[in-house]
């Protein structure tokens, strides 16, 4: 019977039960003593604070009334009406502006004065030598013949006009028993103005301004000294203000409350006070470990086994199934780590970008790889349109009307923060297990470098088609005028035939050449053997392999050699490649007859030493030069600068990346400059044989 009603010796419910009939019979005396000392003091403590914060409020307030003053006259002196009516001495209109400027404010003053006479003034009537006295910001006292209270907040500032001064402006609060109320609905304090420690402004002049507490018309105050003037100014007189707090119901219910404990306290106030020790140890104890371990559980710490012992039957059983909690949390926990890590690496490792829209078209989710794409954060596009992010390039119209439909796929070339962009998109719905919806979901995937190198393929395909018909064209011609007439052509006309044949066979060989090496070069196959080499021989070589162009335009070549050629270590069949890919360059896009300059020169090295470690080799044209947005790319493969218009002597663009390819294989750098007088300047730089 007594288990089915809960009531075993070691449970909380009786244990509790007990307690509490102790703690009735026992809880006035366990805290009447304390509370009688407790209860007077707080009542105390709270007087003087609710007085020390409403002094405080009272201080700032009147700070905040000087400064707003200060404030009000400075803007008013820099208004340009009124610098135009003052300026102008009309002083109806200056009257009438002043009357419109003081409306607009809690001022209760507003005057102009100049050379120390008030010519106009809107307010209360005040002294007419103020404009003598109060120009500083600061606290006056105005009284006339029959009022003995005439304190004033006051601020003057000059009136400056392109560095005239045209007068000065003074604007004036009183501070009188209205402001005073004021400052009491508030602060929720009284206030009585001192000036040099006499009563003038307010209800309560009684006692000194330096009393703590007085009793006046039967009611007590707890009162506090506010001084108003700053430190280290020296005004016309020292002002006060005494804040002071109506204690009369506090006093009143301190007593009443002093009285109804005394009356509680006995001996079974001890008693009940032990009572409460044993047992707040006894059910405390094993709480408030167990409120330890749960707190420790909130800040994810799951770590710790929770081992809480104690008597209390209904403690222990909380105990084990809050250690039961942890441990199953603990195993969530982990999983669920396990499963958002693996979701993040996978999200993040996806090139394509995955956006989900809610009802609107606003974001929910943002992955990674959109963050990539677009070039936005995922926490400044959640929540955002996706019109906002993606704007179809040179179009209004909105990208929401691109979409596809799910299961399609649709391509758009849009704007980006930085770049355009060719997104393939496909449509889709996702089905959220918790809404019992579906909503839309899109993947990007960035297909720009895909259609540019579809485009480039195109164009490679077209100029290299272009770039054989050609040749091969003029080498038909050319041998079937030999073959029917051989016997009866000129020497000198069966040598430009010849001439012909081999220039195109020249330029067929090179463009090959060309092709095969940019085919190694991706094909990871592309490789160099250098080894000492007469750098003069090179030269040669390739001059010699472009003679018949160079003779078929007309130029000129102008070489520079150094007193002694060195030696390189370089690849040499490579070497005569780059210059003869350069010098084709310089003969095509030259003038015919022009001049083309080869130089070789000493490169400075990097530790300032006498002897260079690199040699630079320069090829010089006067053709229209490169422009200098295209400079960057100008090495890159299928790259064709616009720099003559209609022009036909142009290659499939793989020259210059071959030429690249081969210079820094070899360790050495390669660019191009512009040229004095028209052209540009290609250079590459080779290592010298070292002599050790």
């Amino acid at each position: 019977m007594r288990e089915r009603l809960g009531l075993h010796l070691y449970s909380l419910t009786v244990q509790m039960i007990l307690s509490y009939i102790g703690l009735v019979l026992l809880t006035a005396v366990a805290l009447g003593i304390p509370a009688i000392w407790l209860i007077r003091n707080q009542i105390e403590e709270q007087a003087w604070a609710r007085l020390d914060q409403g002094s405080r409020a009272t201080a700032a307030l009147f700070a905040g009334w000087r400064g707003k003053v200060d404030d009000l006259a400075a803007l008013t002196s820099q208004r340009p009406t009124l610098q135009t009516l003052l300026a102008a001495e009309d002083q109806s209109a200056l009257l009438d502006y002043l009357q419109i400027l003081r409306a607009d404010t809690e001022l209760d003053l507003l005057l102009v004065c100049h050379e120390d006479q008030l010519i106009a003034q809107e307010g209360t009537a005040v002294p007419s030598n103020i404009c003598q006295t109060y120009l500083t910001a600061g606290y006056y006292n105005l009284a006339q013949q029959n009022d003995k209270s005439a304190i004033w907040l006051l601020s003057g500032h000059n009136i400056i006009h392109e560095s005239e001064l045209l007068g000065q402006v003074i604007a004036g609060v009183a501070l009188d028993q209205t402001f005073l109320q004021n400052m009491q609905a508030q602060t929720g304090l009284e206030h009585s103005l001192f000036p040099n420690g006499h009563s003038v402004v307010g209800d309560l002049s009684a006692g000194r301004i330096d009393s703590a507490k007085f009793v006046q018309n039967g009611r007590s105050y707890y009162a506090a000294p506010i001084p108003l003037t700053p430190a280290g100014a020296a005004p016309p007189f020292n002002l006060a203000d005494r804040a002071a707090l109506d204690v009369t119901d506090i006093v009143a219910t301190e007593r009443s409350l002093m009285g109804i404990l005394i009356g509680g306290i006995g001996l079974i106030t001890l008693v009940g006070s032990a009572l409460g020790l044993v047992l707040a140890r006894r059910i405390g104890r094993p709480l408030a470990q167990l409120a330890d371990a749960a707190d420790v559980i909130s800040q994810g710490e799951l770590a710790q086994p929770i081992t809480v012992r104690s008597g209390i039957r209904q403690v222990s059983q909380v105990a084990q199934a809050l250690e039961q909690a942890r441990s199953e949390l603990q195993q969530t926990i982990h999983e669920l780590r396990q499963a958002k890590a693996w979701t993040d690496h996978l999200l993040d490792s996806i090139v394509e970008g995955i956006v989900t829209l809610d009802d609107n078209g606003r974001i929910t989710f943002f992955s990674p790889g959109a963050e990539r794409i677009t070039g936005w954060k995922q926490s400044e596009a959640i929540g955002r349109s996706l019109d906002d992010i993606c704007l179809i390039a040179n179009s209004d119209e909105p990208f929401s009307r691109r979409l596809p439909a799910p299961g399609k796929r649709q391509k758009v070339t849009v704007q980006l923060t930085r770049r355009q962009a060719t997104l393939a998109i496909t449509g889709a719905h996702l089905t959220l297990p918790t809404a019992g919806h579906s909503g839309p979901a899109l993947v990007l995937r960035d297909v720009t470098e895909g259609e540019v190198m579809h485009r480039l393929l195109g164009e490679f395909l077209a100029n290299i088609t272009h770039e054989f018909r050609t040749p091969l064209t003029a080498l038909a011609v050319s041998a079937e005028l030999l073959l029917e007439q051989a016997p009866e052509l000129h020497p000198d006309e069966l040598h430009e035939l010849l001439t012909s044949l081999h220039l195109g066979i020249l330029g067929l060989q090179t463009l090959i050449d060309n092709l095969l090496e940019s085919a190694r070069l991706e094909a990871g196959r592309f490789d160099i053997r250098p080894q000492p080499s007469d750098l003069g021989e090179m030269i040669a070589e390739a001059t010699r392999i472009m003679q018949p162009l160079q003779g078929k335009y007309g130029h000129q070549l102008l070489v520079e050699l150094p007193g002694t050629i060195p030696i390189v270590q370089a690849d040499a069949r490579r070497v005569v490649q780059v210059l003869v890919n350069l010098l084709s360059n310089a003969i095509k896009y030259s003038p015919d007859g022009s001049e083309i300059g080869l130089a070789i020169t000493a490169v400075p090295d990097r530790d300032d030493t006498a002897v260079p470690h690199w040699i630079k080799i320069s090829i010089a044209d006067r053709g229209p030069g490169v422009p200098a947005d295209f400079q960057a790319q100008a090495f890159q493969p299928f790259a064709h600068p616009q720099a003559v218009e209609n022009s036909v002597r142009h290659g499939v663009g793989l020259g210059l990346s071959v030429v690249k390819a081969i210079v820094e294989a070899h360790g050495g750098q390669v660019g191009l400059d512009d040229r004095h007088g028209g052209g540009s300047i290609f250079w590459f730089t080779l290592p010298i044989m070292s002599d050790e």
